[in-house]
């Protein structure tokens, strides 16, 4: 997926929420996010197989989340409002109910400002490794949990941990967590097709 990011900064001050907001009714065949500069990032569309890959591994969240009722999982299309400004938008996330409960439905119904506890990035034949790297630290630096990020041509999985150094997965079968991620076990076998 290429990116390109404008500063639409007319001011000392970052783009706001009603803006930001106003752009993606707007342009809603667009995946927008913002960065913590308030520089504006317009995504394009997957690829047909990083599509499929990626509603296999949101199905794989929902039915699980929807056994254990633990929270709520959340698509690619979801904008989160991070602690350092950024709104960004996890190909899948998920969040306790108890964290999401905490919020008002004002804040629920827009770009919740809550760090996941947990986001995976799946990355397509388009996407920069280290720029999605540096999004995976980004989301442990404003309190995300547990991140994977996924790499089918590579065959890899990188773990992120809040306190812990990344950790490389070589070809796993299954990936799970359940610390974070209680009973979870995702099956990679049909990501690496």
């Amino acid at each position: 997926m290429n990116t390109y990011t404008f500063n639409l900064k007319l001011s000392t001050e970052p783009i706001t929420d009603e803006l930001f907001q106003q752009l993606c009714t707007l342009n809603p065949e667009l995946k927008l996010e913002t960065n913590s500069q308030g520089e504006l990032i317009i995504m394009s569309p997957t690829g047909s197989e990083t599509g499929r890959r990626n509603l296999d591994l949101e199905g794989q969240f929902w039915y699980w989340n929807k056994q254990r009722k633990l929270g709520v999982v959340f698509d690619s299309s979801t904008g989160f409002t991070f602690p350092n400004g950024a709104k960004r938008s996890p190909d899948v996330s998920w969040i306790t109910f108890d964290r999401w409960n905490s919020l008002t439905l004002d804040e629920k119904k827009g770009f919740a400002p809550i760090a996941p506890d947990f986001v995976l990035e799946l990355m397509s034949p388009t996407d920069n490794l280290t720029t999605l790297q540096n999004k995976m630290k980004e989301y442990i630096n404003n309190g995300v949990r547990l991140g994977w990020l996924i790499n089918p041509e590579d065959k890899q999985v990188e773990v992120y941990s809040s306190g812990k150094a990344k950790e490389v997965l070589n070809h796993p079968n299954t990936i799970h967590n359940d610390e974070v991620l209680p009973g979870l076990v995702v099956e990679l076998d049909t990501i690496w097709e």
